[in-house]
C-alpha cells in the first residue's frame, strides 16, 4: 500500500480536529491589498507520481500569462513539489503559505491533497483542488476547501452511465466485466464508487470478481493470470501511467484478449509514456473522464501557449492536467479580482460566489456548493487512436466513431 493510501478517514477526521483546534489560537494571516495575486502550487513533481505532476505544473506555468490577458491580473507562482508524499505535502503548504501564498492549488493526488488540506484549514487559506476525487475532501466540513472536479462517486457514475452508449454506438455488448485497481486512495475511492453505484445502473453486464495490486509493484503478472481465468468479456480499470504500462505489457504477454480495457475515470491510458512504450498496444483503450473543450476560446490560447513554451511536445498528452489546473488558477483569479484583497476571508468569501463562464473543460460555468464541490463536472468517452487520445462520443462531439471491441494484440498494424 502506497504513502496515500495510509491517510485513511479516520485519520482525516482526527487530524483535521485537531487542527481546527490550534487554528483557534493561529488566526489566518492578513495580507495587504495587491495587484498581483501569489499562488502557492502545490504538486508531485517527483516520486512516483511526478508525470502526472510535471504535466500539472506546465498548465500551471502558461497560465499567468492566460489571465493577465484575460483578466488583467498579475500572479506570481509559488511552487512546490510533495515528491509525492502526503507527510511532504503537508510541510511544503506550511511553507507555501508562510512565504505569502494567498491560496493553495493542487495536489493532484487525494492523499497528499488531504494532508495539505489539514494545513489550509489551520490557517483559513483557501485550497483549491485541481485533481484530487476522494469524497472526503468534501465531505468533512472542511471551511477552504473547493474542488472544481468530480468526486469519485460522480467520476464512476458518469464512466459508466458512457459505456452504455458506447455499447449502443457499437452494438456489441459485454456479458461479463472485471475491475483491476491501484490500491492507492484514489483506487479505493474509485473501488467504493464502483460498489455504491453499478447496481442501480442497469448496466449490461455481471462484475465477476474486483482485483487490487500495489501501483509501485514491479510485477503484475499473478494479477493478469487471476483476471484472465475470470474470462470476463471486459476489464474496468482504475490506474496511474506506470502500473497501466505494466497491465496491458502482461495482457499483451498472456495473450488475454477481452473486448476492451475501459477506465470509469482514472489516468494512465492518455498518458504520454503509455503511448511512447506500448506503440500499438496503447491504441483502442478507452477511458472515460472529463476532458477539455477544443473549440473554447482558452483552450485554444492554452495550446498557443503550451506550443510556444514546450515545441517538442504533444499538447494533447498533457491537455488534462493542463485544463483542470488552469482552470483552478482561472478561478483563483476571479475570486481574487471580485473581492479585491488577498485576505483570506474576502477570497474565501468570493469563491462561494463563484461563476466561471470561461474555462477550459468541458461543462457549465464552475460553480461550487456549501461544501466547495462543483457539482455539474461533465465527462466523455476518450479513445487511444493513432497513438493519440481522441474524443469518440458524445456524437455531438466526437472527433471520430468508437472502435469497439478492440482489435486483437496481433491484429495490429
Amino acid at each position: 500500500m502506497t504513502a496515500s493510501a495510509r491517510l485513511s478517514r479516520r485519520r482525516f477526521a482526527r487530524n483535521l480536529a485537531a487542527t481546527a483546534a490550534l487554528g483557534l489560537a493561529a488566526p489566518a494571516l492578513v495580507r495587504a491589498e495587491t495587484k498581483t495575486l501569489k499562488l502557492g502550487v502545490l504538486l508531485p513533481r517527483s516520486g512516483l507520481l511526478a508525470q502526472a505532476g510535471q504535466a500539472c505544473q506546465r498548465g500551471a506555468e502558461i497560465a499567468p500569462a492566460i489571465i493577465r490577458d484575460r483578466m488583467g491580473i498579475g500572479v506570481e507562482l509559488l511552487s512546490a513539489d510533495t515528491e509525492s508524499s502526503p507527510d511532504i505535502a503537508r510541510s511544503r503548504t506550511e511553507k507555501l503559505i508562510q512565504d505569502g501564498a494567498a491560496m493553495i492549488i493542487g495536489a493532484f493526488d487525494s492523499g497528499q491533497t488531504t494532508a495539505a488540506l489539514q494545513v489550509c484549514e489551520q490557517h483559513g487559506v483557501p485550497m483549491i483542488v485541481n485533481i484530487a476525487a476522494a469524497p472526503q475532501l468534501t465531505e468533512q466540513g472542511c471551511k477552504t476547501v473547493f474542488r472544481n472536479f468530480p468526486t469519485s462517486l460522480t467520476l464512476v457514475r458518469n464512466g459508466l452511465a458512457l459505456m452504455q452508449d458506447l455499447f449502443a454506438a457499437s452494438g456489441q455488448t459485454p456479458a461479463t466485466a472485471i475491475f483491476l485497481y491501484a490500491n492507492d486512495t484514489f483506487g479505493q475511492a474509485n473501488k467504493a464508487a464502483l460498489d455504491a453505484v453499478l447496481p442501480g445502473l442497469g448496466m449490461p453486464f455481471r462484475l465477476v470478481d474486483s482485483l487490487s495490486y500495489d501501483p509501485a509493484a514491479q510485477d503484475l503478472s499473478v494479477e493478469i493470470a487471476k483476471a484472465k481465468a475470470s474470462n470476463a468479456d471486459l476489464v474496468l480499470v482504475t490506474t496511474r501511467s506506470k502500473d497501466a504500462i505494466m497491465l496491458v505489457r502482461e495482457m499483451v504477454k498472456q495473450r488475454w484478449e477481452p473486448m476492451g480495457i475501459v477506465s470509469p475515470g482514472s489516468p494512465g491510458m492518455y498518458d504520454e509514456q503509455f503511448y511512447k512504450t506500448l506503440g500499438k498496444y496503447a491504441d483502442f483503450c478507452i477511458t472515460n473522464l472529463p476532458w477539455y473543450d477544443p473549440k473554447s476560446a482558452i483552450s485554444q490560447q492554452a495550446q498557443a501557449g503550451f506550443k510556444t513554451a514546450y515545441p517538442n511536445d504533444r499538447f494533447e498528452f498533457y491537455a488534462f492536467n493542463i485544463g483542470f489546473t488552469l482552470d483552478a488558477l482561472l478561478v483563483a483569479a476571479d475570486a481574487f479580482k471580485r473581492a479585491g484583497t488577498a485576505e483570506p476571508a474576502a477570497l474565501l468569501a468570493a469563491l462561494r460566489q463563484t461563476r466561471l463562464i470561461e474555462h477550459m473543460m468541458v461543462g457549465p460555468p464552475i460553480t461550487f456548493d456549501a461544501k466547495g464541490q462543483n457539482p455539474d463536472t461533465a465527462s466523455a468517452v476518450i479513445q487511444n487512436r493513432g497513438q493519440l487520445p481522441v474524443v469518440v462520443l458524445p456524437a455531438s462531439v466526437a472527433e471520430m466513431p468508437p472502435v469497439f471491441p478492440m482489435p486483437g494484440w496481433g491484429k495490429r498494424g
